[in-house]
């Protein structure tokens, strides 16, 4: 596609309307540019898709994207707005990776809005993949990131509800636990993939306590080859089976996007003995630009911005 039709059909997938929604069971297919992302992201979509629609990288597009729930003190699960630990203190985990397996993570970050930009400078700006704690935030500010409180009014009361009645068993599945982590991935115009994820985690968490947003191969994993998957839900079950990377992995041996996640699903719920109260989904991106996405419990949903729509898939899911 030449460069004045790419931006005229780009034009046109501005013009169509935003709230489509759809069920889907099965891998989707598109042609060009497309940004994926966990949950109801469709903002997310739009600042990443502005990038690609414009011939961007797909790694400027997934930042971009990722830093909209960030900065929305509506979420309380990622970022600025999000939930607090059991101590009060609002701690991020964020990462990064691009088509060339390069990536950058923080976890346990404190008083920076935004870990994916961080995670990003990692990756760029330092001879590590991850940093943690107080080392991670005084890289930030090195790099020019500015400290801010980001326990908000709203996240200050509900922690204060909390204290009255701080039994919090982690793995259980109630109204502190936030499934809406923020996986996003991208394919450009070049045809290269990038993925991030972001959070702040289970609120009313352990001090001190990291999921698995900010682990390459649990949260997020980007193979050129192949493609990219990302994860949301108790992070703890993503980590015992290394989700993201088992998701790639499967899509290599021949599955398709959707059925790589039904069988990450499948492996976790199966650890569990066949039961599971807590939830988990998966999103996937390959390389000829399939994607899909599944989830042991339902409500699960995904953003999907191409060139031909804009829309929220609800998962299938496996009770």
């Amino acid at each position: 596609m030449d460069r004045k039709k790419f931006l005229w059909t780009s034009l046109l997938g501005a013009l169509i309307p935003a709230g489509k929604f759809s069920f889907s069971g099965k891998s989707e297919q598109v042609v060009g540019p497309v940004v994926i992302s966990t949950w109801d992201n469709r903002k997310a979509n739009r600042a990443a898709w502005d990038i690609l629609s414009k011939a961007g990288t797909a790694l400027d597009a997934v930042e971009a994207g990722a830093r909209v729930p960030e900065a929305d003190p509506a979420d309380h699960s990622v970022g600025y707005g999000g939930y607090p630990d059991r101590t009060g203190k609002v701690t991020l985990d964020a990462c990064i990776m691009n088509e060339e397996s390069r990536c950058g993570s923080v976890a346990f970050l404190q008083d920076i809005k935004h870990p994916v930009s961080v995670a990003r400078k990692v990756l760029e700006s330092s001879p590590h993949v991850m940093l943690v704690g107080e080392g991670a935030r005084q890289f930030a500010m090195k790099q020019g990131f500015k400290k801010e409180n980001l326990l908000t009014d709203h996240a200050r009361e509900v922690w204060e509800s909390w204290k009255k009645n701080p039994e919090f068993p982690v793995t259980s599945w109630d109204k502190y636990i936030n499934h809406d982590t923020i996986g996003i991935l991208a394919l450009d115009e070049q045809g290269n993939l990038s993925g991030a994820c972001t959070t702040s985690g289970i609120g009313m968490k352990m001090h001190g306590r990291v999921g698995d947003s900010p682990l390459i191969g649990a949260g997020l994993f980007v193979d050129k080859e192949i493609g990219a998957a990302a994860a949301t839900g108790v992070g703890e079950e993503v980590i015992r089976v290394a989700g993201s990377h088992l998701v790639v992995e499967l899509m290599r041996h021949g599955s398709s996007p959707v059925e790589a996640c039904k069988q990450a699903v499948d492996r976790i719920v199966s650890n569990n003995g066949g039961q599971m109260e807590g939830q988990v989904g998966f999103l996937a991106l390959n390389k000829n630009g399939e994607y899909g996405g599944y989830s042991i419990q339902p409500g699960y949903s995904y953003a999907i911005r191409d060139m031909k729509t804009e829309e929220l898939v609800k998962s299938k899911s496996r009770f």
